[in-house]
């Protein structure tokens, strides 16, 4: 059941947004992924410890990643996908590997995940608002030692998440949600 009462232009904007995965190949400016990083950034985080780190590829930037993809597949996924897989990384003109430190205290690792989770959905209703699509991704190569190490992710950090950024040449449509209330739980008295 839609809602009748006026949509802010934030509530418009995450009602609005989609994941993205068909990009136009037209480069995008650093300077604008800056922008949008150091806005993204305000994000809530827990005791202040902005425990974030990207790692950025574009231009031929973008080989290093493709590379570390594939050496962070399977044989026989890059026998399968190897150069479809490549060329598909190549056309995308900007990778940025999200990671976070790994505190050792579970709380302190849940909180700081959390953060750089929202971190990461800041990023893309930023995006979103400037024409710029973005699939956060969170494929089985984030954790492989030889991906983690062609990049330079570090001991003691965790790959939040890619996220592959571009101007968009096709939106996907909405999905539905399921309403809030058939969710919610309220608890009035004691």
């Amino acid at each position: 059941m839609e809602d009748s009462h006026k949509k802010s232009q934030l509530a418009a904007t995450i009602r609005e947004r989609r994941t993205i995965r068909d990009f136009k190949p037209d480069a995008v400016a650093l300077e604008d992924i800056k922008r949008l990083l150091n806005d993204a950034v305000w994000a809530p985080n827990h005791g202040f410890r902005e425990p974030w780190r990207f790692i950025l590829f574009h231009g031929e930037g973008r080989k290093v990643f493709a590379e570390a993809v594939s050496e962070g597949s399977t044989p026989e996924q890059r026998e399968k996908y190897g150069k479809k897989m490549y060329d598909y990384y190549m056309l995308i003109p900007i990778h940025i590997v999200v990671v976070m430190d790994e505190d050792p205290r579970q709380k302190q690792w849940e909180e700081d995940f959390a953060a750089t989770a929202a971190l990461i959905q800041n990023f893309q209703l930023l995006a979103w608002e400037e024409g710029l699509g973005v699939v956060w991704k969170t494929n089985n190569y984030s954790w492989h030692p030889n991906f983690r190490e062609h990049i330079g992710v570090l001991a003691g950090e965790k790959v939040v998440g890619t996220l592959h950024v571009g101007y968009i040449k096709t939106t996907p449509k909405a999905k539905a949600r399921t309403e809030a209330e058939k969710k919610l739980t309220i608890v009035s008295e004691a």
